[in-house]
Parts: structure tokens; sequence; C-alpha cells
């Protein structure tokens, strides 16, 4: 990067602002010692309650929580009969968890392009990707802003297809006063350490048929029948039975006892992150760079990463050099995301290759 005389050369903070940090204050932290002493750490009363308060808070009739985002992409997909030979689509422009849970199933993800503005996949170019194979659609809302949902379910009735929404980004994000993760099959949520609402980690499916709640409540708890999560209960024992071959992805009340605390201040965060944005977009106005693109009117984005682009034409220097610079500044910062294309592992095993997704890239 060239010397410029506005250029510092001292941090501007003693302290490194560490990128993504969560907040937690004293009643996470008293749900948490009180969940200690209760002696029942793992799955139970607190798990039951953080469902029950998610599914009300985005307005799902059904929701199970697991130990993250991917395992509910995962168990979407498998609860859905999506397995090899299959074909789902989605979009590049996203953290590799999305492909991965594909890949897991044995089914192949196929990339469709996003729009160059929003980041969102782009309903034109899932048409474009459909084949015979084709058995799910799995959008991303990217950074919290909502995908165009009408026009992707219908091009999904129009296929017979399953609608999985990714809203690892997307607690608060709303189309119409709606939540995403209501329009699909299937909504898929994260609460990792650096997202709007936390539990260190975990995740949950969110769905309005009671026979998807009841596959993703088995498949996440060894393939036992779904009356064993009556066991963590104290109605009574239950024998369990295993019906399937199941995966270990249930969420403990540890995790739970976090996240029922920062639900209740869900709206409250947003608030605080939405006068963030505003500011952004304010000091950004002017300089070589490209802020996000304006919110829709009638939705409401999540403001979970303020995905800011650099005018490398104007400015005379790389991305890179630009997170080089704010790292000696003690100013934390993320690439949200290297098209995922790019990466060595996919574009080796399915044959992608640069200039296929210009709009990711």
């Amino acid at each position: 990067m060239d010397k410029k005389k506005s250029f510092l050369d001292e941090p501007v903070s003693e302290k490194f602002l560490v990128f993504g940090s969560p907040i937690i204050t004293d009643d996470e932290i008293e749900e948490v010692v009180e969940t200690l002493k209760s002696g029942w750490i793992g799955t139970g009363p607190r798990v039951h309650q953080f469902q029950e308060d998610f599914k009300g808070y985005v307005g799902a009739d059904y929701a199970v929580a697991l130990n993250s985002c991917t395992a509910a992409l995962h168990l979407s997909l498998v609860a859905s009969g999506i397995g090899p030979g299959d074909e789902v689509i989605t979009t590049p422009m996203t953290f590799c968890a999305t492909a991965n849970a594909v890949i897991h199933t044995g089914a192949t993800p196929v990339f469709a392009d996003c729009g160059r503005d929003d980041m969102n996949i782009d309903p034109e170019e899932i048409r474009k990707k459909i084949t015979p194979n084709t058995k799910a659609i799995l959008p991303v809302h990217f950074a919290g802003r909502p995908c165009e949902m009408d026009a992707i379910t219908a091009i999904a009735r129009e296929h017979n297809l399953v609608v999985i929404e990714d809203c690892a980004h997307a607690v608060e994000t709303k189309i119409g006063g709606r939540h995403a993760g209501t329009f699909g099959d299937f909504g898929c949520f994260s609460f990792y350490v650096n997202k709007n609402i936390i539990t260190g980690e975990g995740g949950m499916v969110v769905t309005n048929r009671e026979k998807d709640a009841d596959a993703i409540k088995v498949l996440g708890l060894h393939g036992l029948t779904k009356d064993a999560w009556s066991r963590f209960s104290d109605v009574g024992y239950k024998h369990y039975k295993v019906i399937l071959p199941g995966f270990k992805y249930n969420m403990m009340d540890l995790q739970a006892a976090l996240g029922i605390r920062q639900l209740e201040k869900v709206d409250k965060y947003w608030q605080r992150r939405l006068a963030i944005w505003e500011r952004y977009n304010e000091a950004f106005d002017g300089l070589p760079c490209f802020v996000p693109a304006p919110f829709k009117e009638g939705t409401t984005h999540a403001c979970h990463l303020y995905t800011l682009l650099i005018d490398i034409d104007r400015l005379k220097c790389t991305r890179d050099d630009v997170l080089n610079y704010l790292t000696k500044m003690n100013i934390g910062t993320g690439v949200h995301y290297l098209a995922l294309h790019s990466h060595p592992y996919y574009a080796e095993t399915y044959g992608y290759k640069w200039g296929e997704f210009p709009n990711a890239e």
C-alpha cells in the first residue's frame, strides 16, 4: 500500500478490536450458573424452553434445537430424502458449511450465481441450473438480507422441489413482516459465537410440518424414537428404541441457557446494529469503496454483516492490503466470503472454474 499522509502509523486502539465479539451480560451468566446448579446441563428443560421461545419469535409451528446450523442444514436435507445422485442448488457466496451439508448426504451441490449488489442467490440463475436430478433449493439470506423468496418458492412449486432456507445470518430478517425461515419447508438458524444471538455453538430448525419436526428429532439424537426426548424430562422413564442410524446433534441446556436470555434482547440488539450500520454508511460515503445496497422496502435486514467492498481501482491497492493495514491499526475484520468454487476442494471435485460465477467472484 502506498504511503499517504492521511494514513496512521500507530494503532487507533491500544486493545485489538475483535471481529464479532459477543455481548454477554449478567443475566446470561446467572442463567448458566443456575443451569449448572440444577445438575441438568445436557438436553433438558432449558432446551425445551428455548425451542418454544424461538418458534414463537419467528412464527413457526415447530422448532428443534441442535448443536449447529450445519447440523440443522444436514438433517433438513436428510429428512427431505436427499441423497446420492441428487442435486441441490445453492449459492457459491456463502460459508463452506452450506455446501458441505449437501455433500454429507451424498448429493451434489450445484452453484447458481448471486446478485452483484445484494449478494443473494439469483432466482433466474437457479432456473438455469435445474436438471432432472434437482431435488432442492438452498438459498442463503446473505448478511441478513432476505432472498427473493416469492420467486424462489414459485420455482420450487413449479418443479416440485424442497426449499431449505439457510438463515445463519437472518434471525431478525423479515419479508412483509414474515420471518425468514418460514417461507420454505425448513429454516435453519445459527447461534455461533459471532451471530446476532449466541449460544457459543448451536442451531435451530423450524418447520410447519409435525412429521418433519419429528424426523429432525429422531435424526438428531442417534435415531432414537422421538419419545426418547421425554427421557430428558421428569415425566417418567421412557425406554428408547433405535429406529435408524442417526447423529449426535442435540443441543445442551448450558447452551440453551444463553439462548433464552439472548433471545429476550434480540430486538434491542438489532436496533443497536442498525444504528452502527447507518453510522458506517455515513462514514464511508465518498470514500473509494462501495457500501451495502439499500434495504428493500417491506423487508427487514438483520444487519449481521456489513459487507464493504473496496474500490481497488480508485484506492490503488488490494483488498488484502487493506486487511493487513486494519490489522496493524488493531481493527479486526473478516472476508465474507471467498466464493466456494474458488476453493481447491470444490474446484477439483466438481470441476468448477474461475469465471463461472462473476458476481460471486
